[in-house]
């Protein structure tokens, strides 16, 4: 019997007949972007382009987090802090990052709202043309629907949808949120997850907490 051999985190193209899908985690190349591996995202036209497609507004300091095993679909957008504008004034329009003698007035947009970064749980399941706004948090196993506008934190397990998205229900109960938690399969070494897959995807929660490996 040969071994079982787990998926390999590293190429870009994990599924070579379907290049509109990517492992993110080597394909980033943003010290502010961090993704965890087996995330993917799924596009018919630029896969490859997601830095600069799908994260918009991104001048930091602020952190994009997407976690392990997260999968992204077509369209997915994350707006960042960089998108904010002055709303105090008659006028919203940046007119210092226009050039010119308007630069002179910098300090204009100094001190503008930031909400931090922006946290993707594992095992996150975001629909076509999700938006995510700034600082958002969203927890482990979330399902976001498509087309939903993220404006506001996901709990773990919690499935979200619509504008602004609202928390339509959680997968499981609390104390079942608090087992999954604990066994946090996407932590498990590649090779134990490898032998445990048919479980993590199909299995109960008692199944998997039997088959948390021994430490």
């Amino acid at each position: 019997m040969q071994p079982r051999v787990p998926a390999d985190p590293t190429v870009v193209h994990p599924m070579p007949e379907q290049p509109r899908v990517v492992l993110l985690r080597p394909l980033v190349t943003s010290p502010l972007i961090e993704v965890g591996e087996y995330s993917y995202y799924d596009d018919p036209d630029d896969p490859t382009a997601f830095e600069t497609r799908n994260v918009l507004y991104h001048y930091g300091p602020e952190k994009l987090v997407i976690g392990k095993f997260c999968a992204l679909g077509t369209g997915v957008r994350f707006l960042m802090n960089g998108a904010n504008h002055r709303m105090d004034g008659p006028s919203t329009f940046p007119f210092p990052t226009m050039g010119g003698s308007w630069s002179e007035h910098f300090d204009l947009l100094t001190g503008l709202p930031n909400r931090g970064d922006t946290v993707v749980g594992n095992d996150v399941w975001f629909g076509h043309g999700v938006t995510v706004m700034p600082g958002v948090r969203i927890g482990h196993g979330a399902i976001i629907g498509a087309g939903a506008v993220v404006t506001s934190d996901v709990p773990d397990y919690g499935i979200a949808g619509g504008n602004p998205a609202r928390l339509i229900r959680t997968r499981y109960n609390e104390r079942d949120i608090a087992r999954l938690l604990a066994v946090a399969w996407w932590d498990w070494p590649a090779e134990h997850i490898t032998e445990h897959v048919r479980t993590i995807m199909s299995g109960d929660i008692g199944d998997l907490e039997a088959a948390v490996p021994n430490t």
